[in-house]
């Protein structure tokens, strides 16, 4: 018998960690377990024709909020061409309404309900002639005479009982890996389906080490460590990154998720000892309002949160990434506003808005009456409106979310956006603005390079900033031409002249400092400026001082990835 796991994922660069483990569990019947690996940017028709082509006899998907709505057209059509195909579905997606799943999709013939690896290796074992038949299997959901059977709840496993999922690591060369080293979350997000299983299980952190160094060996990338709240258990986390600042190979960053406002003294003493870039940390604040953090049965120390982030940015050596969540309970607009503001400025490196998104099975769901949240039918089931929050109000913090995500995240535009800040009330003015601007124009309808985005700042800021102030055009925007000339620079050296790029030196100068100074033309740029541009940007005082900046492509910033920069 043969048996197909599919994955379809989010971007190419991503592994799904949950096909991995179901075949590392299911050792004794791995070389009939094939693994198809697909994104939701491939065809419809593509992933179609390559399931077919395997010509399985039992086919399983792992589901997710982000492919639920391909993988079930796929799986319809599917039923058409190889109709005595047997297909199970597991995953966060299905978990937690199996009947009505099984009801509505006659293409379904069984769902692994909760953690899949033992349930999928029973099931197997069932098809093989083993000795549990289905209704015996703990976890399943299955139809039998035409009614749907819901098995009782699988026990918890013992995590150390999962082999290492990832047999041969050149397959996943340039691939993101994602591995776990515990399961649960002690806290109760309503928001989050984590919250459902309060019990947190580690994995034996020998086994742990053991597994994290077979990464640092093959020089992966990245590692992202999928544990909801990695440092829930202080000693665990510690003995993690103590491990992989021994074993550094120069390369390899691990990505977790973390309670950013229980972190120790000690834990952030550890942390400032890493490489630069060898760790990032995303940090969910999701909002700054103490009523909504109640309201979702979160517990957050704000303040503390906020010192350990500038402990951590002070360091100089962690990318951070902190979230807000739009439509939660008693956030309004002005509320959220204000979250923005508060988080702004914390200097995250990446500042992601997010949106509800009511799932299946969450405390949420339980509470969409009572706090009037209307969201989508179909996945990813993001929220319309609350009774604090318009959806004329949800558009405008998609377009606010849309400039961040151009003109903060990208970190293309550090010093611009710092100076155009000093022109509004507030950080999410700026944005608004920017985005008022963006839709009046029918920029929003447009794909834009990356140069054009430069150039529509140059245009807002003269548009909007030096109308608004009743400056002069030409002389006044001098300076921020030569801060976005500036941050352009940072990143890449200007092969050709731009219109905003400040007057050239002439070669015979360019020439003489590459000479005296024996720089690298290929890795290195110079550029001539009238500005303080850093003291300008900050400042949103312009000050005049002629300057010629070395910009080296050869010695970036980890975190950031700007050239390191020398004054002459």
């Amino acid at each position: 018998m043969k048996i197909l796991l599919v994955a379809v994922n989010a971007k190419y660069i991503h592994t799904n960690l949950a096909v991995h483990s179901l075949r590392s569990y299911a050792k004794p019947y791995k070389e009939n377990i094939h693994i198809s690996e697909y994104t939701i940017n491939h065809s419809f028709n593509e992933i179609l024709k390559g399931i077919y082509k395997e010509k399985a006899d039992m086919i399983g998907f792992s589901c997710y909020i982000w492919n639920i709505e391909l993988i079930m057209r796929v799986i319809r059509e599917l039923k058409k061409i190889q109709p005595g195909v047997k297909i199970f579905l597991g995953g966060p997606e299905v978990s937690y309404n199996p009947s009505e799943i099984l009801n509505k999709h006659n293409e379904v013939d069984y769902i692994i309900v909760g953690e899949g690896e033992e349930t999928f290796l029973e099931l197997v074992e069932c098809f093989s002639g083993g000795k549990n038949p289905i209704n015996k299997i703990p976890g399943m959901a299955y139809r039998e005479a035409g009614n749907i059977l819901l098995n009782p709840v699988r026990k918890p496993l013992n995590l150390d009982s999962i082999p290492f999922p990832y047999e041969d690591m050149e397959q996943f060369k340039n691939k993101i890996i994602y591995y776990e080293s515990s399961r649960g979350c002690p806290f109760s997000c309503s928001y989050c389906l984590s919250s459902v299983d309060k019990s947190v299980r580690l994995r034996n952190i020998d086994l742990v080490k053991k597994e994290l160094k077979i990464f640092l060996d093959y020089k992966v990338p990245q590692v992202k460590l999928v544990d909801r709240t990695f440092n829930c258990n202080r000693v665990h986390a510690m003995e993690i990154w103590k491990f992989i600042k021994e074993n550094d190979n120069g390369i390899t960053n691990f990505h977790c998720e973390i309670a950013a406002d229980i972190l120790t003294d000690e834990e952030i003493e550890l942390l400032s000892t890493l490489r630069p870039g060898q760790i990032q940390f995303e940090i969910g604040v999701q909002s700054t309002n103490p009523d909504t953090i109640a309201a979702i049965h979160r517990k957050m120390d704000l303040e503390k949160l906020a010192d350990n982030v500038a402990k951590i940015k002070k360091g100089g050596n962690i990318h951070q990434h902190l979230d807000l969540i739009a439509g939660l309970p008693l956030e309004d607009y002005q509320s959220f506003c204000k979250s923005f503001n508060d988080v702004y400025a914390m200097q995250p490196d990446q500042l992601q808005l997010g949106f509800l998104k009511v799932l299946k099975g969450s405390i949420m769901e339980q509470d969409v009456i009572k706090y009037g949240i209307v969201y989508q039918d179909r996945a990813p089931y993001e929220v319309l409106y609350t009774n604090d929050l318009s959806y004329d109000e949800v558009l405008q913090l998609k377009g606010i979310c849309e400039m961040v995500e151009v003109y903060y995240n990208s970190g293309q535009f550090v010093y611009s956006m710092e100076y155009l800040n000093h022109f509004f009330d507030t950080p999410v003015h700026l944005y608004r603005a920017l985005w008022e601007y963006y839709e009046h124009n029918k920029l929003d309808l447009i794909s834009h390079t990356r140069i054009r985005r430069f150039e529509i700042l140059l245009d807002f800021y003269r548009d909007i900033i030096l109308n608004k102030n009743n400056l002069e055009s030409e002389q006044d925007s001098q300076l921020f031409k030569e801060i976005l000339s500036f941050d352009l620079c940072l990143r890449e050296a200007m092969k050709n002249r731009i219109s905003f790029a400040p007057l050239p030196l002439e070669k015979k100068q360019l020439s003489e400092i590459y000479e005296s100074l024996k720089l690298n033309r290929r890795d290195t740029h110079v550029e001539r400026f009238t500005y303080d541009i850093i003291r300008s940007a900050r400042t949103g005082i312009p000050y005049q001082k002629e300057q010629i900046i070395i910009f080296d492509y050869s010695k970036r910033d980890p975190l950031n990835k700007s050239a390191s920069i020398m004054f002459i």
